[in-house]
């Protein structure tokens, strides 16, 4: 993780979902992850400690602007203690559902803003293993971020190295009321003309995309000039394209039965599915995993709807997916780096081919629109705006009966080996994202060692029976493998190791160019046919 500035004001972006922020629906990412063994809250609590000073914004709490002039900036917590942020709970039963009743409480509380916005929470109780909810609030990391965390935070091998001792930063002296309020008026000011002129800069990049030689056109007959009638046609079908894609952003979604405004609390379910499947329905359909991601998705949503006996023919279905805006040297960057791709997709489709190639083909356009930009030009636009208004409208924003999509889906491509956590292995981590507004149910998708473990975040009251949706995910997922033809993975029973293979477990992997590049494989997996550095969030 890098150095980060004491006293540094949040972005707009990042500033954002602070103020869209409820109590009872929180704006937090979070990590829900079962670990082999018991993990022991002291060692625990000192290990973490220990780590701390990689994540400089863990030691730093959110100080809002005197009177509401400037943006929030992070400042060192002089009264940080670990132990306000290293929990522990205990099960009964120890059950599975007790274990998501127990993470569903955890997830529904909002931070002290008085602190650092984390906290890592054991839940003990479960047979020879130890639960661990790591959340971290959205102004400080969005999802690829937090699985930089958690790779920074966790060993890839199960004996861990000798950590070195690194001095804490201190605090930055406060200046006087009036200096601050002066401070912050001119943060303000430089805000706002900044994000003036990257809007400025944007369109213009936007306009010459559409106007530029490069166009499919010439592509195919390089002989034509930047004039010629079929680049000028190419032209006007980009900006036919981009004016459909603003008038498809305008319209309203036509709800589902959990698009009602969130209240709390809130209750997470989870299921998983083995990668080498998903890589052979990518593989028959020459598509992607989002696209197997997105189909199952729609395909669950689909049941959901009809179960409630709600209309699924001649509508459409409006997914969101964040898109990773960070470039290769800024992929540990805390905050967020991210935009956001609207796909509308036919919700009456039932076949599965059909569907998957419905899917690619919105995404695709979508894409071809320019609709990820504009959504970006959209936030870029908010930070021209005085921070006192930009708190106000997302404060107005999050309780308006307005639904800007049916469901958010993220999709992050996590580490492809085991990490370990004080020696115990990780065996499973689902992703949390969170709801707000009418979006009374959302979806996050991770891979990890072999595994794509699927997480549904839902408002307890918008989506009572939460339950079903990954009993319909698995049903949709199955019925797209049927489909494709794709046989079941063989899985072997696992075998007692010797003492020989345990200690060659235990014994640290030698760094080769390889298994560096396997390790640190945390780039997003979206739209990767079509552009390398858009990846999900």
């Amino acid at each position: 993780m890098p150095d980060t500035q004491v006293n540094e004001c949040l972005s707009t972006a990042d500033a954002f979902f602070l103020y869209v922020e409820q109590p009872g629906v929180p704006t937090n990412v979070a990590s829900i992850s079962v670990f082999e063994g018991t993990i022991n809250l002291a060692e625990c609590t000192r290990y973490i400690d220990s780590k701390l000073p990689l994540f400089p914004r863990f030691l730093q709490r959110v100080v809002p602007p005197p009177f509401g002039i400037g943006l929030p900036t992070w400042q060192i917590d002089p009264g940080f203690n670990i132990k306000n942020h290293v929990f522990e709970m205990s099960l009964k039963r120890g059950t599975e559902a007790e274990l998501k009743e127990a993470v569903s409480q955890v997830l529904s509380t909002n931070f002290d803003r008085n602190r650092p916005l984390w906290d890592i929470t054991l839940i003990q109780g479960l047979k020879d293993r130890t639960g661990v909810v790591v959340r971290t609030h959205h102004c400080l990391v969005d999802g690829v971020a937090g699985v930089g965390m958690l790779k920074a935070l966790l060993d890839l091998s199960p004996t861990p190295p000798k950590q070195p001792k690194h001095k804490r930063p201190a605090a930055a002296p406060v200046g006087d009321t009036a200096s601050v309020l002066l401070d912050g008026l001119i943060s303000s000011c430089f805000t706002a003309a900044q994000a003036l002129l990257t809007t400025q800069s944007e369109l213009l990049q936007m306009a010459q995309q559409l106007t530029s030689p490069g166009l499919p056109s010439q592509a195919q007959n390089p002989n034509a000039s930047p004039e010629s009638p079929g680049n000028v046609g190419g032209a006007v079908k980009q900006v036919g394209q981009l004016a459909s894609s603003f008038s498809e952003l305008a319209r309203f979604t036509q709800r589902l039965p959990y698009n009602v405004l969130c209240r709390g609390p809130q209750k997470f379910e989870w299921t998983e599915v083995p990668m080498d499947e998903i890589t052979e329905i990518k593989q028959a359909c020459a598509g992607t995993v989002n696209d197997v991601v997105l189909t199952t998705v729609t395909a669950t949503l689909r049941r959901y709807a009809e179960a409630h006996r709600h209309p699924v023919n001649g509508r459409m279905l409006r997914l969101v997916v964040p898109v990773n805006l960070r470039g290769v040297s800024e992929a540990s960057d805390t905050g967020n780096h991210i935009t956001f791709l609207p796909v509308d997709i036919p919700f009456g489709i039932r076949a599965p081919k059909k569907l998957i190639t419905s899917v690619q083909e919105r995404v695709a356009s979508s894409r071809t629109a320019h609709a990820a930009e504009l959504v970006g030009l959209i936030t870029t636009m908010l930070g021209t705006v005085p921070s006192p208004l930009q708190a106000l409208i997302g404060n107005v924003l999050s309780q308006l009966p307005i639904s800007v999509c049916n469901t958010i889906c993220t999709n992050v491509h996590g580490p492809r080996v085991p990490l370990y956590l004080m020696g115990h292995k990780m065996l499973s981590s689902y992703p949390y994202v969170p709801i707000g507004g009418e979006m009374g149910m959302n979806c996050a998708v991770l891979s990890y060692n072999g595994t794509l473990f699927v997480g549904f975040t839902g408002d307890a009251k918008a989506i009572p029976d939460l339950e079903l949706l990954p009993v319909f995910f698995r049903e949709s997922f199955e019925e797209l493998k049927s489909a494709m033809h794709i046989q079941a993975a063989k899985r072997r029973a696992p075998k007692r190791q010797t003492k020989a293979k345990k200690q060659a477990e235990a014994t640290p992997e030698p760094q080769t160019s390889e298994n560096v590049s396997a390790q640190s494989s945390l780039e997003p997996v979206v739209l990767q046919a079509e552009a390398a550095s858009a990846g999900v969030a």
